[in-house]
């Protein structure tokens, strides 16, 4: 008995053809796009949100023994930063524009960006633990939401999942110290 693939590369070359000019490949699915579109623009808007953040508490970090405090944050900065721009992309190869207008960005993101005075260190560490859960918890639910709906946008979703919970560990590591 053979278990091997037999494909019918005829029949599909000319499905695809078909297919063509119906537009995307991604405007034929279960889920409502102006909907996810939202969703992902609001992810966006949190990520830039923690871009923002991260980035000034880096700067306000003094002294030369908090090195490594700053390094983590520098980093954090730039992963939102990439996370905000993949988001971007895939609003994009949805059909929509992605939202960066700096004068709704707060009330879209899921957190906040209030920051502690300079030199409070663990104040800002504790804020960007915060942030960092608040991400992980509604990152997770969007994943969820999205299912096998559209599972190209649950495992972007998903691997900017995965660098807000490693930031919140790490983080939760520094407070521990």
């Amino acid at each position: 008995m053979s278990h091997g693939l037999a494909l019918d590369v005829n029949r599909i070359r000319r499905e695809a053809l078909q297919t063509m000019s119906a537009g995307p490949a991604t405007t034929r699915y279960g889920l409502d796009t102006e909907r996810v579109v939202s969703v992902l623009n609001d992810v966006v808007a949190t990520e830039v949100l923690g871009w923002l953040r991260s980035s000034r508490q880096a700067l306000a970090i003094r002294g030369e023994n908090r090195s490594e405090v700053r390094a983590l944050l520098d980093r954090h900065a730039e992963q939102e930063m990439r996370h905000a721009v993949a988001i971007a992309g895939r609003i994009k190869q949805l059909g929509a524009q992605p939202n960066f207008d700096p004068a709704t960005l707060a009330q879209r993101a899921h957190t906040d960006y209030s920051t502690p005075n300079d030199g409070e260190l663990r104040g800002m560490l504790e804020q960007d633990l915060e942030a960092a859960r608040i991400m992980v918890s509604t990152y997770r639910e969007v994943a969820d939401w999205l299912g096998d709906r559209d599972p190209t946008t649950r495992r972007l979703v998903e691997s900017v999942l995965v660098d807000q919970r490693e930031n919140a560990d790490a983080l939760g590591e520094l407070l521990a110290v």
